[in-house]
């Protein structure tokens, strides 16, 4: 596996991998996603601020994930000061093809690399509350729950918000 800042010319792989991972997060209950979002506008735009990263097994594009600053202002409601600079892990996920392969654990620890090449001591990340898989990958990482928020961007959506300090 190769771990690679996604390009412009990724974005439509990474929109192929969306569209065979969101039917398995829908059978499963989790409406965290749709054909509204994420969407090639919201990948485009990390590719440009360079957050935007890529898993790669045999040249196939296998995981993705954002790993940025942006922190929701409804984070606040589970105690967290967001004006405390923080990495974020947004928009994560494996193709189904590939996984089960410690794809995203490789992604959620480039999150923990990217932190501490930054000088930054902590990492957030929030989840459907109807994703299980998450759910037992956060705390295995080492992630604290703290609380479950809903998001104004994603109404009727109720997330599950993680925390793990660097020491």
């Amino acid at each position: 596996m190769t771990v690679r800042l996604a390009t412009m010319e990724d974005v439509s792989a990474v929109m192929g991998l969306v569209r065979r991972v969101v039917p398995g997060m829908r059978a499963g209950g989790n409406t965290q996603w749709d054909d509204v979002y994420p969407n090639a506008e919201v990948f485009g735009r990390d590719v440009e601020l360079g957050q935007l990263w890529v898993a790669e097994i045999d040249g196939v594009i296998a995981g993705v994930a954002a790993i940025t600053t942006d922190q929701e202002h409804e984070y606040a409601e589970v105690g967290w000061d967001i004006t405390e600079t923080a990495i974020v892990v947004h928009r994560l996920a494996v193709d189904p093809a590939f996984q089960g392969r410690g794809i995203a654990r490789a992604l959620m620890e480039l999150g923990e690399t990217v932190a501490r090449e930054r000088g930054i001591g902590v990492l957030r990340v929030d989840t459907s509350k109807d994703n299980a898989v998450t759910q037992r990958l956060f705390p295995k990482l080492g992630y604290r729950l703290d609380g479950e928020i809903g998001l104004s961007f994603r109404p009727g959506l109720r997330v599950l918000c993680y925390e793990k300090r660097l020491g």
